[in-house]
């Protein structure tokens, strides 16, 4: 913004100057775009207004201040020879109704938003309430001088929300409690943790191990913070504040319970490992000769198996979570306050929703690198290297497992998108006699998919979309955003049973498949490229290897069960909805009667101690210790099969 002439206009205390502004610059008062003709802004309290919404805008704040300061300056003269009591100094402070208004009033303002009486300014922007503050408290005297301007509110009324909420920063505490936390991780490096004296009695190879150890340490700290800012804060106040739907919450931060228990868990070990190295009489020097056990306990047996499951479905699920992100913020405007609330903060600004959720993803794949380099520093203990190169065998095992079931659901997901976009009325007359409908594609498993190029007869070229199923290739053209079976001289389902896959001779993009049904059947289809063609041969002919008989797996089901199967599919839906929601409604339960045991309807519902509020049902019947298995089973299933949208 820039000026655009020296002109000034007074009005309610506020010192206006005409500016030049973008078009998506709001008004502070009436909450709409400014054009550049109209725009002012008072210097003062950094408010940017309509010309016309400068009578209707509250007196400056920061004129009121002056004017109580030149008035305590007056009066101070006025009483000089007048001697006071001894007082101990205290910060200038701000005055609070200049931020703060009356209970009576926020509550008139605010209807139902909790209020906070008694709140102090000293408190609520206090450095020391925040992690980093000291790096950015320029920031913080910014914020201050900025309490007046619009956060993009609905109208002139809500606008008083910016003087209020800026002091309620309820994540503070947290974020306190990350920073206490981490103070045994600030440091750059382990050389740098440690006393100097202490560092030279150390051989090079040690310390370059020991730097690498105190780099996994500081990373998953690292992890566990953004997993507990994502828990903490985003999470509770899209709940909370925001008051978003839970089916949208869970979808932008799934499993996030159980990832936050796995690493805090995990944690805790590295820090307890690091305790036990402490020197005697030393709070910073410390040595960890051994952590192989750690690892190899960490990427083995029921943890690995945690890691994977809870790592396939949150890394499958990130392009769905933050494109779900970006449309909620897109029209949801408490949102958009919101979000600008929690980035004010230092550390919460290079933590934003997209970057945490990245951040995760981003994890498992991390560990190899820094566990080959203590391997690779590892000198003298055979036992120690044995065990290091042991988990990192794990682990590139777990990773490899992590991708392949991440490919999987991709794959389901999007088989369940061109199922979804294929024309119900579409069918295809397949050999052997029987209609091939839209349903029938979710009883199989999608392995390959891609344009290419059918020859029909007269040299025509036709752009198909084929599918790679676990039996069968099914051939759909696309037209106005929807799919349907391609209508072409022959039939568009082709089964694998026996199909023979040949490439031509003088072309170096074109392949035979030739079906050995009754007739035989022969297609001519053509690739994008060279490498294309040799990528679809391949995974063609290894379908055709693995693919399961027909009295196993006929082509069509009977008639019975494709009628049924629409049904059912809607029944699951709406069992694992009622179950995520019956899920959500026994947390809130046990937040809400202080994370106790509770007895509801004869079933007694306790959470453990652990962060992830896990949910324990009991009963007196001899089927009640099957509900929890059955009950977390049929939720994992349902989500992978039918993810909420």
């Amino acid at each position: 913004i820039e000026d655009r002439k020296p002109e000034a206009r007074s009005s309610n205390g506020h010192l206006f100057t005409s500016l030049t502004v973008s078009s998506t610059t709001l008004c502070s008062s009436c909450n709409r775009s400014i054009t550049a003709k109209e725009a002012l802004s008072c210097p003062a309290c950094n408010v940017t207004i309509h010309n016309r919404c400068r009578d209707s805008l509250a007196s400056c704040a920061k004129m009121k201040q002056r004017q109580q300061k030149l008035s305590m300056v007056r009066n101070s003269s006025a009483l000089q020879n007048v001697t006071l009591r001894t007082k101990t100094p205290m910060m200038k402070e701000r005055p609070s109704s200049a931020i703060y208004p009356s209970d009576s009033l926020r509550q008139s303002l605010l209807g139902s938003r909790r209020v906070r009486s008694g709140l102090s300014l000293a408190k609520s922007v206090s450095t020391n309430n925040i992690a980093g503050g000291n790096e950015d408290s320029s920031g913080l005297k910014r914020i201050l001088s900025q309490s007046t301007e619009s956060l993009n509110f609905r109208n002139r009324t809500l606008s008083m929300e910016s003087l209020t909420d800026d002091g309620e920063w309820w994540w503070s505490p947290l974020l306190e409690e990350l920073q206490e936390e981490g103070s045994c991780v600030q440091a750059d490096s382990w050389s740098l943790a440690v006393e100097p004296d202490f560092l030279q009695k150390l051989h090079k190879d040690l310390i370059k191990q020991q730097d690498v150890i105190y780099e996994l340490i500081q990373t998953e700290f690292h992890h566990v913070r953004t997993l507990r800012i994502m828990e903490g804060v985003y999470r509770r106040g899209m709940q909370e504040e925001v008051m978003l739907e839970a089916g949208v919450v869970h979808t932008i931060f799934p499993c996030l319970d159980q990832l936050l228990e796995l690493h805090s868990s995990f944690l805790s070990e590295l820090l307890n490992r690091r305790k036990e190295g402490l020197v005697e009489g030393s709070s910073t020097n410390f040595v960890i000769r051994s952590i192989g056990d750690l690892l190899l306990k960490q990427f083995s047996g029921q943890s690995a198996d945690d890691m994977k499951k809870l790592y396939s479905e949150f890394c499958s699920r990130h392009p769905k979570a933050v494109k779900l992100y970006k449309e909620v913020l897109t029209r949801d405007r408490r949102l958009q306050q919101f979000i600008r609330r929690v980035c004010r903060g230092p550390l919460l600004r290079r933590h934003g929703v997209q970057e945490c959720i990245l951040l995760v993803t981003q994890r498992i794949t991390k560990y190899p690198v820094l566990i080959k380099r203590i391997l690779d520093n590892t000198k003298g203990s055979e036992e120690e290297a044995q065990s290091l190169s042991q988990a990192l065998q794990l682990l590139k095992d777990l990773i490899s497992s992590v991708d392949h079931e991440v490919l999987e659901l991709d794959r389901t997901r999007r088989l369940q998108e061109i199922q979804a976009r294929l024309d119900p009325r579409a069918q295809a007359e397949v050999q052997g006699g029987g209609a091939f409908r839209g349903g029938e594609l979710l009883r199989r498993r999608l392995l390959h998919e891609g344009t290419l190029l059918w020859k029909l007869q007269g040299s025509r070229m036709k752009d198909v979309q084929v599918l790679l199923m676990s039996d069968i290739l099914v051939f759909l053209q696309e037209k106005d955003q929807k799919f349907t079976f391609a209508s072409l001289d022959k039939s568009p389902v082709v089964s694998l049973n026996n199909l023979i896959v040949r490439d031509i001779a003088n072309q170096e993009r074109g392949m035979y498949l030739i079906s050995a049904s009754t007739p035989p059947e022969m297609f001519e289809l053509h690739a994008a490229s060279k490498d294309d063609r040799r990528t679809w041969m391949t995974r063609i002919q290894q379908a055709a290897l693995s693919c399961p008989s027909r009295d196993e797996f006929p082509l069509i089901e009977t008639e019975d069960k494709a009628l049924l199967r629409p049904d059912i599919q809607q029944k699951d839906r709406e069992v694992l909805e009622l179950l995520q929601e019956r899920v959500t409604l026994f947390s809130d339960l046990v937040e809400a009667t202080g994370r106790g045991g509770t007895e509801e309807g004869g079933v007694e519902v306790i959470s453990c101690c652990s962060s992830s509020c896990r949910n324990l049902f009991r009963a007196d019947t001899p089927h009640a210790p099957q509900a929890e298995p059955l009950l977390m089973g049929a939720l994992s299933e349902g989500a992978d099969k039918f993810p909420l949208n």
